[in-house]
């Protein structure tokens, strides 16, 4: 019986909350996440983002909440394409914010991006506060998907966009077979050896099988309230863009 998204942990301590477990586990890889994602996409992980960013171009925001910011990649594109007044950056791992602080201030963007450690699930802010809101590779680690995504769509503005960059499951051969041979069994070796955290990149291959990806996500989506709900494949459906309004 395939396990629910839920149910996928980094660890395998039942006396913590998948929350706390996520927030452990990118603190301990955060010195080596920037550089993992470059090696282990071939650095096409930055044109997933570009484009990601791109749908937003037309919609012109000016202000943007980027959800589990990470060390601040999707927030830099957004200010780097989009004539935005106010970014705020939401991560619950404090190495990860560190870093992306660091990265912002030598891109001379502190004035733009402000990065916060936050909970998704339960955000800070006021109702239809943002004209946008992003999430790149990161709503797949909430503990409650749809208590996440109905906290996004509560401080979207009504008619702002959402765009969320997530990895999904090649459907198609060989890229199913390939995209399974590398992720369960390569990438965990090279994450490992790397950021010596044994359990995360096996996390990754398992929270990436558990999501509801495509169809089954914008569904979700459409039942929180979204609408104009679609999605895109990028690379062969190794990751897709959904795009949605409120």
């Amino acid at each position: 019986m395939k396990k629910k998204h839920t149910d996928i942990t980094p660890y395998e301590e039942h006396d913590e909350t998948k929350k706390s477990q996520v927030a452990r586990m990118f603190d301990n890889i955060a010195p080596y996440y920037d550089f993992l994602n470059r090696f282990l996409s071939a650095g096409i992980d930055g044109s997933w983002r570009r484009k990601t960013i791109s749908v937003l171009e037309k919609e012109r925001p000016k202000t943007l909440l980027d959800i589990a910011t990470g060390t601040a990649d999707m927030a830099i594109e957004a200010a780097k394409r989009l004539n935005l007044e106010k970014i705020i950056g939401v991560d619950i791992s404090s190495e990860m914010l560190r870093i992306g602080r660091d990265k912002v201030k030598k891109k001379g963007l502190d004035g733009t991006i402000t990065l916060e450690k936050g909970d998704s699930e339960n955000l800070t802010f006021k109702d239809n506060e943002f004209d946008a809101i992003s999430a790149a590779f990161g709503v797949r680690n909430f503990e409650n998907l749809e208590a996440g995504l109905t906290e996004m769509y509560r401080v979207l503005h009504p008619g702002g966009t959402m765009v969320i960059l997530e990895f999904s499951r090649p459907r198609v051969f060989p890229l199913k077979q390939l995209f399974n041979v590398y992720f369960k069994n390569i990438l965990p070796v090279i994450g490992r050896i790397k950021s010596k955290d044994p359990k995360a990149y096996k996390y990754l291959y398992e929270s990436v099988q558990a999501f509801p990806d495509y169809n089954d996500f914008t569904n979700i989506l459409q039942q929180i309230g979204f609408k104009d709900t679609s999605w895109r494949p990028l690379t062969f459906g190794i990751c897709t863009i959904y795009t949605a309004k409120k």
